[in-house]
């Protein structure tokens, strides 16, 4: 485990110097800074523990600049202990209601400081911890009783206490993000950040910047000194989303902040260095992304140390009933209606729907049901699904009189959904499947789908 990081924030040199001595001393990590407006610029770059903040400070001072660090989201933000050499009694209740977790007086006592010093800091933990705990319990729970899922939870369970690097396969709204967090919050960083990063999402020209932070006046547009994702990371799990649409520029930058575990941020001319485990994730086959030039094999191997795969949901139907469900509960719960339950030709009308946006898109469909049907009763007539997205095999097997003919309606349903993944471009839908255009269409006129569609 790291050690606690601790901010001095004081205009005076000498209490800077003699606190930053006294501290690292004690074995904590310790820095210094000499305004209010320094103090938030350095927390804007790294996350601290402890902010030891004086009260008197020039242009912004110590209540001000601490409104300001009680508005930083949870996990970026320190507990404050505030000081000053004219304390007064409503000076400190105030700081208090402003959100300090205690006030001293100057002169200081070196046995004061530490003694303080390390109660905030288990105050902080203890408030971290508590307020993982919460998130946890939903954000991470992986719900199935079907044979892939609980293969998913053994293969968790048995690298979660390694640092090992995953690769998560899957398709679109299968829950990569899901599984990212379970692996972080069984692993040894479970205390410390988890930061995403949506690699689809981030304009190229500003990827790069997102991921490694830049200096003030790199560019234009940079008015101040930002960290990046692997900085706010630090000590915790960075998930990269979407890892095979980084262009091959930022791929090799990434390869070498995960080789160096260093990396030097946009206009700096230093570099930082951190301490991070990656979690990638992919919806694309990244093999046929390196045969095509599009992904580094090197950047590959350093990500695919433990592969994962989540299967869709058309491949675990077991699982359908159970997720809609727990589903249901949730939006019931989150907008104060009342309890649902589904009738059995309901549950039997969604596990024959091939679910081509998987999980995400059954959520999506029971926040909607919840939303839109006042009745406690759900039938398949409050269900809105497409007909023509039913299963391959909802009417009986003897209407196929051949082999052939069920591999042909294999066939012709796979090529209709990455069709409809590519808004009916046959370009794009050749490259998905790995075929030439030309005998794509050869294969669709074969199979009797309209290629105007």
């Amino acid at each position: 485990m790291r050690p606690a990081r601790v901010l001095v924030v004081d205009d005076e040199p000498g209490i800077r110097t003699s606190l930053c001595g006294i501290l690292q001393d004690e074995g904590f990590e310790v820095g210094a800074v000499e305004s209010g407006e320094a103090c938030l610029a350095r927390l804007a770059e790294r996350t601290y523990d402890v902010v030891i903040l004086d009260v008197w400070l020039p242009r912004m001072d110590g209540m001000e600049t601490l409104a300001h660090i009680q508005e930083l989201p949870h996990p970026e933000r320190p507990t404050v202990v505030m000081v000053s050499g004219h304390g007064t009694i409503e000076t400190a209740v105030k700081a208090t209601k402003l959100g300090a977790f205690d006030f001293l007086e100057k002169p200081l006592t070196i046995e004061k400081v530490i003694v303080l010093v390390k109660n905030a800091h288990q105050q902080r933990r203890l408030e971290a911890e508590v307020e993982r705990l919460k998130e946890a319990q939903g954000r991470t729970r992986i719900i199935g009783e079907s044979v892939p899922m609980k293969a998913l939870r053994q293969q968790l369970a048995l690298m979660a206490a390694t640092n090992g690097r995953v690769l998560i396969y899957g398709e679109s709204g299968t829950g990569k993000e899901l599984v990212a967090h379970a692996i972080h919050e069984s692993s040894a960083r479970a205390s410390d950040p988890f930061v995403e990063v949506n690699c689809a999402a981030i304009p190229e020209e500003l990827i790069e910047s997102e991921l490694f932070g830049h200096r003030k006046g790199s560019f234009t547009g940079a008015t101040e000194d930002k960290a990046g994702k692997f900085k706010k990371a630090d000590s915790g799990t960075l998930f990269l989303d979407e890892v095979g649409d980084m262009s091959l520029k930022t791929q090799a930058k990434v390869l070498r902040a995960l080789e160096e575990q260093r990396f030097e941020p946009v206009g700096a001319h230093e570099s930082v260095q951190v301490d991070v485990r990656v979690v990638a994730a992919t919806n694309k086959h990244l093999e046929d992304e390196i045969g095509r030039g599009n992904f580094r094999e090197d950047l590959f191997y350093r990500l695919n140390v433990i592969p994962f795969y989540v299967p869709p949901l058309r491949e675990r139907v077991e699982d359908i009933p159970l997720l809609a469900d727990h589903f249901l509960n949730e939006f019931t719960s989150a907008y104060a209606r009342k309890p649902k339950e589904l009738t059995a030709e309901a549950y039997r009308l969604l596990q024959e729907y091939l679910w081509p946006g998987n999980v995400r898109e059954l959520r999506n469909l029971m926040e909607r049901i919840v939303i839109m049907n006042p009745q406690v009763r759900i039938d398949v007539r409050h269900i809105p699904l497409n007909p023509s997205r039913r299963a391959l095999f909802e009417k009986p097997m003897d209407r196929f009189s051949s082999l052939q003919e069920v591999r042909e309606a294999a066939e012709r349903e796979y090529i209709l959904k990455k069709l409809e993944e590519t808004q009916g471009n046959v370009s794009r839908t050749a490259e998905l499947l790995g075929l030439e255009r030309s005998n794509l269409y050869r294969k669709m006129k074969a199979l009797g789908i309209d290629g105007g569609r």
